[in-house]
């Protein structure tokens, strides 16, 4: 059996790392195929609730298909010549790695499941240690990972409710001057919504006017409805209220895994790591 009854964080008997059974594309294509598609574009499984007046382009602007997932997921798999790992550690701007592949962090309140995301897209790793705690606040310095030649990943403090007391002096001079940044992932939990410190954040992010990605976590946390007028209330601000943020927000669950594929492949796509096969907008 594939869960073998595990849960995340433990070890198998074999003494081989954890992995969760819809990690891989390859495990993905043996559910039936009205599981693949909302596991896959967790927009989908929306789109039957929406008023048809409702413009849903923007919600797959960008639209992969699943031989860009499969090229991407390769950058997540470390090798003897692709080594993903944790590099360094970071709580002000003149102690950051001084790196030159391109690069991207992810910000969001405290306990909106940032560090759980990271390991996730690392799954396919999972010797790569990703600290997730129960406890809100847990990440308290920016900690950099090396994606191989490819790209770098910063996991961020979280602000809000237990944020390190230096968050701001930490925080705002990273996301306005670190060089090699192409795309900060913004995590909201949508299964509470925007919340008036995620709305901080946001300006935050316009204030620096460089392009920023909202992720909604915890899609498995809400009912359908609760979860769409979320997330049409926080569409609603990206559209009135931005300038710099990419139309299209990134539905994930780090639990069921829904969306970590086609978020992994935005990532591999605006670091420059692959081709898409066909053509969309970021």
């Amino acid at each position: 059996m594939l869960w073998s009854g595990f849960q995340p964080g433990t070890r198998a008997l074999s003494g081989a790392p954890w992995v969760h059974k819809l990690a891989s594309l390859q495990k993905v294509s043996a559910l039936p195929p009205h599981e693949v598609q909302p596991l896959l574009y967790p927009f989908t499984k929306l789109q039957a609730y929406l008023d048809r007046s409702v413009d849903t382009t923007q919600f797959q602007l960008f639209h992969p298909s699943v031989e860009d997932m499969l090229e991407a997921e390769k950058l997540f798999q470390s090798s003897a010549t692709h080594k993903i790992d944790y590099f360094s550690s970071a709580e002000r701007m003149d102690h950051v790695p001084q790196l030159k592949q391109p690069e991207v962090c992810f910000i969001g309140r405290s306990n909106v499941g940032k560090s759980s995301l990271i390991r996730c897209l690392f799954s396919l790793s999972p010797e790569v240690e990703v600290r997730v705690s129960k406890t809100p606040g847990h990440t308290k310095k920016m900690n950099f990972f090396k994606v191989g030649r490819a790209f770098s990943l910063v996991d961020m403090p979280g602000y809000g409710f237990r944020a390190p007391k230096d968050f701001v002096d930490m925080v705002e001079p990273y996301l306005n001057s670190r060089k090699n940044l192409v795309r900060t992932f913004l995590l909201i939990d949508i299964s509470v919504g925007l919340q008036k410190i995620d709305q901080i954040a946001l300006e935050m992010c316009e204030e620096f006017q460089r392009p920023y990605v909202v992720v909604a976590t915890k899609i498995d946390k809400c009912g359908t409805g609760k979860m769409l007028n979320n997330l049409m209330d926080l569409q609603e601000v990206v559209q009135t209220q931005t300038s710099s943020c990419f139309p299209q927000p990134m539905l994930v669950s780090s639990l069921k895994f829904n969306g970590i594929h086609l978020l992994r492949c935005f990532i591999a796509h605006v670091t420059g790591s692959i081709q898409l096969r066909q053509t969309s907008q970021s």
